[in-house]
């Protein structure tokens, strides 16, 4: 009887030292994302007064990051119990809302002495997506791409007949490891690791996946999504202020 009372004694400890390991996991995790917006947000704000204009996109752009910011005290606090904020899926119109992004981006770009690039695309693409964590997602690609890689980072927005696929291109030396790879390596110091960990884990909550494009140099991350392009029009806001699309009342099929 007592070897059994040993056995589920050590059960219990494994279990309760792997729930505390996915609570630290998920801790670190939110605290990175709390850290990037936060960033881009305090950039933001210096360049909202500078002489080429555009304030009032840049304050949009900052209002974004500051709503990423907190989606991640929303992970924090539901990181006590194991778990993240759940996500809100919407119909969302890709390259609007990336419009909008790449503007909180681009002081952080200019704190690295680097280019950042978005040309919105002529097609709508539609995806079902959580909008914040889309955001989330492709802020961590950028912010890699920018920390870790060279040359200008170019974001682009493209689709093929079933996936909305979102390029992050840059010129630097590449990936030390595949894609998948450093995706899902638990190191809590890692910033990198966790960035795109973070953006592998939002793919793949809504369908989709991270994956690398050949390139001839550089690296070009890609975040896949399926295409959700048969609702009406009206059945989407493009987002002009940085807020996340929101739906209008239809009649549901």
């Amino acid at each position: 009887m007592s070897w059994l009372l040993a056995a589920a004694a050590l059960a219990w400890a494994l279990a309760a030292h792997r729930r505390l390991r996915l609570r630290m996991a998920l801790v670190a995790q939110a605290a990175h994302e709390l850290r990037g917006p936060l960033q881009a947000a305090l950039l933001g704000l210096h360049g909202i007064a500078a002489p080429a204009g555009g304030g009032a996109r840049r304050l949009a752009a900052v209002e974004l990051e500051l709503r990423r910011a907190g989606l991640a005290l929303d992970d924090l606090e539901a990181a006590r119990s194991g778990r993240r904020r759940a996500d809100r899926t919407l119909t969302v119109d890709v390259g609007a809302l990336l419009a909008g992004a790449v503007e909180g981006w681009r002081p952080l770009a200019l704190a690295r002495a680097a280019e950042l690039h978005f040309a919105p695309p002529a097609t709508r693409f539609l995806v079902r997506a959580d909008p914040l964590r889309l955001a989330q997602a492709t802020g961590n690609l950028v912010a890699n791409a920018l920390e870790h890689g060279s040359g200008p980072v170019r974001v682009r927005v493209h689709g093929t007949a079933e996936h909305v696929r979102i390029e992050v291109r840059d010129q630097g030396p590449g990936l030390p490891a595949p894609v998948a790879q450093l995706a899902t390596r638990r190191r809590h110091a890692d910033r990198h690791g966790h960035g795109l960990a973070v953006a592998g884990r939002v793919a793949a909550r809504h369908g989709g996946r991270l994956l690398t494009a050949p390139v001839a140099s550089g690296t070009c991350v890609v975040l896949e999504l399926p295409r959700h392009d048969t609702l009406p029009a009206a059945a989407t806001v493009r987002p002009r202020t940085g807020r996340p699309p929101r739906r209008l009342r239809r009649v549901e099929r």
